[in-house]
């Protein structure tokens, strides 16, 4: 809810070729509670002025030599910032109202103009204006907190990989299709994966005689099924048997990637020997 105090601090232009229509609203202005009042007798001004002063209110007379008040909105609509054209058209003629609207204007006063339905029609159009205001602040406020919040995860998430590569023995991510994006470690060997241009590391060749890698089949099929599945997994036990019959045990965790709009973007995991753990 807007304040009233709010309302009356409003900047207000008042465009009018009549001095004597200029200080009529001035004093109406006034006598309403309104303490920033600008006044023209040009209409050529008004664009600079409002480019200058951003104005909440712009009461424009639409009958003026030299420049009307239709070529008036059209410049200040060359140089308007934002969708919001604050102008409440002046007129005697009743053909120029709807003209006016189609243009941008907010809303129109009739000559001879009644000075207590303009005062309201003036409340209602700054009242519209401020909220509108408001409203672009609190969205330009979100998008700042939005981005900051955005680096902050993606700080986070950088830091997140680099402890977790370093406190694991493997590493990798898929994309959403299952490609590898990144590995370290033996990761395609433990899943039984091959890719012509996968680090030699990945692939460990002292088990390529054994059945299945030395992997226990039963588990090594079980692995491959959660993490095609996408499902998260803690401490994974999978076993190996080297070839001179010693039993290798591997705890392997593993998530599903989602970015902030909860889409899946992929699948990450990390692989810990923990043979000589009791």
């Amino acid at each position: 809810m807007i304040a009233d105090s709010d309302i009356l601090q409003a900047h207000i232009l008042i465009v009018d070729d009549q001095e004597a229509n200029v200080a009529l609203l001035t004093q109406m202005l006034l006598d309403t509670g309104y303490s920033r009042i600008s006044s023209t007798m040009q209409p050529t001004e008004v664009a600079s002025l409002h480019q200058q002063h951003r104005y909440d209110l712009i009461l424009l007379d639409m009958q003026m030599p030299e420049m009307d008040g239709f070529q008036v909105m059209q410049e200040l609509k060359k140089n308007l910032q934002d969708a919001f054209l604050p102008v409440i058209v002046i007129t005697a003629q009743p053909a120029h109202k709807v003209q006016a609207l189609q243009m941008g204007a907010r809303d129109f006063v009739s000559k001879p103009f009644d000075l207590t339905e303009l005062r309201f029609r003036i409340r209602n159009m700054l009242e519209v204006q401020l909220l509108y205001k408001l409203l672009e602040l609190n969205n330009k406020e979100l998008e700042t907190r939005v981005a900051l919040r955005t680096a902050e995860l993606a700080e986070s998430e950088a830091r997140f990989r680099s402890l977790t590569e370093l406190a694991s023995d493997w590493y990798w991510e898929q994309d959403d299709t299952g490609n590898f994006t990144k590995i370290t470690g033996p990761v395609l060997e433990m899943l039984g994966t091959r890719m012509d241009n996968a680090p030699a590391e990945a692939q460990d060749s002292r088990f390529a005689e054994l059945p299945n890698g030395g992997w226990d089949a039963v588990q090594h099929e079980e692995l491959k099924t959660r993490i095609e599945a996408r499902e998260p997994f803690l401490d994974f036990l999978l076993c190996r048997t080297r070839g001179d019959g010693a039993v290798q045990r591997f705890h392997i965790s593993g998530e599903p990637m989602f970015d902030r709009l909860n889409t899946f973007i992929g699948y990450r995991g990390i692989g810990l020997e923990v043979t000589d753990r009791p």
